[in-house]
């Protein structure tokens, strides 16, 4: 056997082992769960909080928090990114109870007290369960959907698939494919990513007003990726950026907090584009 072709033999071997490692593995490598005991007790300064627990068909249990207060304007179903569990998470609940939302929070499967077989499908089952149980008693013109890194995908999913007040994504990716695609640009990622997570297809059927937040200092996500979403649904779709924002700290910026504030409670403005510069046409010489 030539050399050359014992090398690209070894070569293919090697390039077929490690995608085969990598569909097995994938889920080691994209979620970072926390798994907390049944006895845990979760506990937020100044906040109401009320656990409960899910069961879906499947026989897995979801495990989430009600942060309520008094008359709520509506409510947040807040879904998470990818690592620890609501026991982190929680403290984001305050940014949109101290507007009068109600706030629902869950932890996927694996993570924190949910039990199940993790699957993008059993995912996005587990989250359209929870929100129809939060259909029967607030009216979708008062629900809004945050999802906040991984959570974006899926609350984009859900949007696609109901009609909230409005959609809010914070560090989206435009896809999980492109963002493995940056670290791992040579593996045949459409063959073995079982969590492809495709925000841009769901983000075309969103009927609801979409609000992305994004920080301009992301390293894992770029900004760029929000940029890009915006254009897809653009006449629904506004983007805000958190100047210097990273991934994991936006909280810490006044601006986003400014924009949030905003958002929430945001109406849109009846506008008469007749008396505006918008179809103003001058001539270059007086006639």
């Amino acid at each position: 056997m030539p050399l050359w072709l014992y090398i690209a033999l070894l070569v293919l071997l090697v390039y077929v082992v490690i995608s085969v490692l990598l569909y097995y593995l994938q889920e080691y490598l994209l979620f970072k769960p926390e798994k907390l005991p049944r006895e845990f007790q979760f506990y937020y300064e100044n906040q109401v909080v009320e656990e409960y627990d899910i069961e879906t068909r499947d026989g897995a249990v979801i495990n989430g928090l009600h942060f309520k207060t008094e008359n709520p304007r509506g409510a947040v179903l807040y879904l998470k990114g990818n690592s620890k569990s609501m026991k982190g998470w929680g403290k984001f609940a305050v940014d949109f109870t101290r507007h009068n939302y109600d706030v629902i929070m869950v932890d996927y499967r694996g993570f924190g007290k949910s039990t199940g077989r993790r699957s993008q499908k059993a995912i996005k089952h587990d989250l359209q369960h929870i929100y129809n149980e939060i259909r029967e008693r607030v009216d979708e013109k008062y629900i809004i959907l945050y999802g906040r890194s991984m959570g974006s995908g899926f609350a984009t999913k859900l949007a696609s698939m109901n009609n909230p007040r409005m959609l809010i994504l914070d560090a989206p990716y435009y896809s999980l494919k492109k963002v493995a695609g940056r670290f791992l640009p040579f593996m045949p990622l459409s063959v073995i990513l079982r969590y492809p997570m495709p925000t841009y297809k769901w983000l075309k059927y969103v009927n609801c007003p979409v609000h992305i937040i994004h920080g301009t200092n992301d390293k894992l996500i770029p900004f760029s990726s929000s940029v890009k979403l915006s254009k897809i649904n653009p006449e629904r779709t506004r983007l805000h950026s958190v100047i210097g924002g990273g991934h994991k700290n936006l909280n810490t910026f006044e601006s986003y907090h400014t924009m949030l504030t905003e958002i929430i409670n945001y109406k849109k403005p009846e506008i008469d584009l007749e008396t505006t510069s918008i179809g103003v046409k001058h001539s270059a010489k007086k006639k």
